[in-house]
């Protein structure tokens, strides 16, 4: 019941956030021609990015799957791996700073009959790179791309700077847990330890072994990982197609208008701007200043009749309408869970 009622308040805080959002954008706006501008849009374009949002967070069910095979030699079945990937959307979605999505994906999985400390440690690497392709696009945008930075970010570089730096200071504190699991395993005793001294959480042996059990499992993971490097790489490389499919959406959108003369590389790297913006912004999906951002960005893009409807459909694809099929996805996940055993098969690793 308590986890219902928070549930049902990230849903109510989301609505506000978004509705409060829609207003100020629109309260000015002679909502029949931002109608007229939507009709002009080819649907077949934005089809294609329907389908591409689709491709995006099933490409995270890849690497959980190629993932767990490498290092751990589970086989969860790829639709098994889809569900894991669109709740775990959903509920970054619809909680602050996406705090809430992995833990649905392991609870997911612990009920699939994954164990906590490998269904962790893959989805904190999945986090890792899921970051570490963002401070790329941004690093090479500030190295090889001044002129975009003139022409489209002066307005809004302090953002681009400051979600970067959150996200090198994200990356390097997840580094160090996943390539110093010991000092991990000693802090994680230590929070336990003190959490029992000041009586939030009752003294249990029993706990404590069964911490002290999973932290030495997530130690063999993370061994295994730094044994497969090749694997690392592979993943980054599928993250960065992951990331390019969701961006692709915007070049899309600016296609169904019968747009040309900006090429699809610099729409592409103008997206990744905002989504390195609002990456660790405590909203959920970055509601608000996704929104903002794009008006101001995309401004030379689309022009000022333009750019409002176009931000609409882009938003509208790879944002609100996959909340909706993961919000699907969810729910069946839900209504399913514990129905049926565990389909997930151990293979022996190959010396």
């Amino acid at each position: 019941m308590k986890n219902r009622k928070k549930a049902a308040l990230n849903i109510l805080f989301l609505a506000g956030v978004f509705g409060l959002t829609f207003y100020l954008l629109l309260k000015d706006q002679e909502l029949s021609g931002i109608w007229a501008s939507l009709q002009q849009a080819q649907p077949g374009w934005l089809i294609a990015g329907l389908l591409l949002v689709i491709v995006f967070v099933c490409s995270e069910s890849v690497i959980i799957h190629y993932m767990m095979g490498k290092l751990e030699g589970i086989r969860p079945k790829l639709g098994q791996c889809v569900k894991y990937s669109f709740v775990g959307f959903f509920y970054s979605c619809v909680t602050p700073s996406a705090s809430g999505g992995q833990p649905m994906q392991v609870y997911y999985m612990k009920k699939d009959g994954i164990p906590v400390s490998v269904s962790t440690l893959v989805l904190m690497v999945i986090t890792i790179l899921y970051k570490l392709v963002l401070v790329v696009f941004g690093l090479l945008i500030l190295a090889f791309l001044p002129g975009l930075m003139e022409t489209y970010l002066s307005d809004t570089k302090f953002f681009l700077y400051l979600g970067l730096g959150l996200n090198i200071l994200f990356i390097s504190g997840m580094l160090i847990l996943v390539f110093a699991p010991s000092f991990a395993k000693r802090l994680a005793m230590g929070i336990l330890r003190l959490l029992e001294r000041i009586h939030i959480i009752k003294e249990k042996e029993e706990r404590r072994r069964r911490l002290a059990a999973s932290m030495d499992k997530y130690h063999a993971t993370a061994q295994a990982l730094e044994r497969h490097k090749s694997v690392l790489a592979t993943a980054f490389m599928i993250t960065v197609f992951q990331r390019i499919c969701l961006f692709l959406v915007t070049w899309l959108v600016y296609k169904s208008f019968g747009f040309s003369g900006t090429p699809l590389w610099k729409i592409v790297m103008l997206q990744s701007v905002i989504s390195i913006d609002v990456d660790m912004l405590p909203l959920p999906g970055g509601i608000g200043a996704s929104e903002s951002l794009f008006l101001h960005i995309f401004m030379p893009v689309f022009g000022s009749a333009m750019v409002l409807p176009a931000m609409l459909l882009s938003r509208g694809i790879n944002y609100y309408a996959l909340v909706l099929i993961s919000a699907a996805v969810s729910l069946y996940a839900h209504l399913t869970a514990g129905r049926r055993q565990s389909t997930i098969g151990r293979e022996e690793k190959e010396s």
